[in-house]
């Protein structure tokens, strides 16, 4: 499994200074680039950026703050956690990651995703009846585009395009494109029809359950004819240097915003039992570099994937144990993780 790809994912939660207190959104972000710049310096592969239109996270446009990283590093990919196209128009999408992978030198890559938010729908204008309709017309709009030739095309939610060019170019021709999916059939099989790479989002529950999707997209590949890329998977986690430290760290903040978020759900709050089992048996990474990378061992052999990106940040921790997460991430727990699974 040495071609194993490693990333860490991050929405820019906003964290705690020195002071305790939460930084302001723009040091939030200049963080993150920070971070980015720890996780190539120590063997990540990988920073992916996801956009959130709330208070907790600072990243609103990550191919912005992608680009800011692109200038500050030289080898790791810079990936969109997720860019939610429905609720975006898919030639800007398009036009903004080919100009981070021209600021890369062709690293940038693009994980589409239907939203599992819905704050971009009213903010920007979308109706959330046509919640399924968008996705699919502007995924469609995207492939074309991704040919990166005069495109001629129609739908229902967006003005028609007839044979309009679209600038700029990448200079390899290719801009790696994903699409991230939670668990919905009918999105894997649609990533399948495409042919574009799948990144399941495992945020709870044990990563087993997600093999018949996995199954799923290859059989649907074969049957459309197109390419079953290695499939990636990313989770919540956090590393420290002991399985205690990393759960008094991660634990306070990560009630305060599932709870939060889950209030608007109608999710019942969280115990910490519960927090608890999902650490032992579950999809919450949490704790020493030893045990994380056992864990992940374990998800990786489960579901022969070929990426797994980790959630290093969830609600406000600190600055200073969120660099040491990276730093553990890169440094050790990428290293034993190899060891493992080429033992």
């Amino acid at each position: 499994m040495s071609d194993l790809v490693f990333g860490l994912d991050t929405f820019g939660d906003v964290p705690q200074g020195d002071s305790g207190n939460p930084v302001s959104d723009a040091r939030a972000i200049r963080q993150v680039v920070d971070e980015a710049v720890l996780a190539e310096e120590t063997g990540v592969d990988v920073i992916a950026l996801g956009e959130h239109h709330r208070p907790e996270f600072a990243i609103s446009t990550p191919e912005t703050v992608l680009a800011g990283i692109a200038t500050r590093t030289h080898r790791i990919r810079l990936a969109s956690g997720v860019t939610v196209l429905s609720s975006d128009d898919p030639v800007r999408v398009f036009q903004r990651f080919s100009t981070v992978d021209a600021l890369s030198n062709g690293r940038a890559e693009v994980i589409l995703g239907r939203g599992s938010f819905t704050e971009s729908f009213p903010l920007f204008g979308y109706d959330l009846s046509d919640y399924d309709v968008l996705f699919e017309e502007k995924i469609e709009l995207f492939a074309k585009l991704l040919e990166e030739k005069p495109v001629t095309w129609s739908g229902t939610k967006r003005a028609p395009l007839e044979g309009a060019d679209v600038f700029p170019k990448t200079e390899s021709g290719h801009l790696t494109t994903w699409v991230g999916v939670g668990g919905t059939p009918q999105s894997v099989i649609r990533t399948a029809q495409y042919g574009f790479p799948l990144m399941i989002a495992i945020i709870g529950g044990t990563p087993e359950r997600f093999a018949p999707y996995i199954d799923l997209y290859q059989r649907a590949a074969d049957k459309f004819g197109t390419t079953a890329h290695p499939v990636g998977m990313h989770s919540p986690g956090f590393i420290a240097h002991t399985d205690e430290e990393a759960r008094e760290l991660h634990w306070p903040h990560y009630r305060v915003i599932r709870d939060r978020i889950g209030a608007l759900r109608g999710w019942p709050a969280i115990r910490k039992e519960e927090y608890d089992a999902e650490i032992e048996h579950g999809s919450l990474y949490i704790g020493s570099p030893e045990t994380v990378a056992r864990k992940m061992a374990r998800a990786v052999k489960a579901l022969g994937v070929g990426r797994f990106d980790l959630i290093y940040t969830t609600g406000a921790q600190p600055i200073s144990a969120r660099l040491r997460a990276v730093e553990l991430y890169g440094t050790k727990v990428i290293p034993m993780v190899r060891d493992i699974l080429a033992g």
